[in-house]
């Protein structure tokens, strides 16, 4: 109990470091960002090397990547995870999903074990998410799974990525090409 008990504190330290520790930068546009997006664009919109992919913009914290994607409607910030076996969201998401009435009970498939980065395996919900929208394209009928803590984080794994051909990471403009 007492083993169970320090893990599950640690894993909390984690999260809480991942998403305080770097300090959040505000909401405001400042002359770096705006930058940052002419780059994009500038880059995307000047070559034919990006014509008909699909180009998203990342946000880096502290060395973890993020994208907005919609799932089933509902635009989320994720974590884009190649490690990640599925689009993992907790329990708040899909309950927030639910109430939306996006996600039905025919769209709740089973119990689903997963291994996390420590190593512990626990039960999750595998769910059907009816549509996954990354950047301009729109995903049908891919599989997530509901972690059952509110406060675990959003993942865009291997489900909806391995549905792409091609994947590459622009780091020094911070987007990722999608073909």
């Amino acid at each position: 109990m007492c083993c169970k008990r320090s893990i599950y504190t640690a894993l909390l330290i984690m999260v809480f470091f991942l998403f305080f520790g770097c300090g959040h930068k505000s909401g405001r546009k400042d002359k770096h960002n705006i930058k940052r997006h002419h780059n994009i664009t500038q880059a995307v919109d000047n070559t034919d090397e990006y014509k008909g992919k699909t180009i998203l913009e990342m946000e880096d914290n502290c060395g973890v990547k993020y994208v907005w994607i919609e799932i089933n409607g509902l635009k989320l910030k994720f974590i884009f995870d190649t490690g990640a076996s599925s689009i993992c969201i907790s329990s708040a998401e899909a309950t927030v999903l639910y109430r939306q009435g996006t996600l039905q009970k025919e769209d709740i498939l089973d119990v689903q074990y997963f291994q996390d980065a420590t190593g512990r395996v626990s039960a999750g919900t595998r769910i059907n998410l009816r549509t996954v929208k990354i950047g301009n394209r729109v995903l049908q009928n891919i599989e997530a799974t509901v972690i059952d803590n509110n406060e675990a984080p959003l993942l865009l794994g291997q489900s909806a990525l391995e549905k792409f051909g091609k994947i590459s990471i622009d780091n020094e403009n911070n987007f990722i090409v999608f073909e």
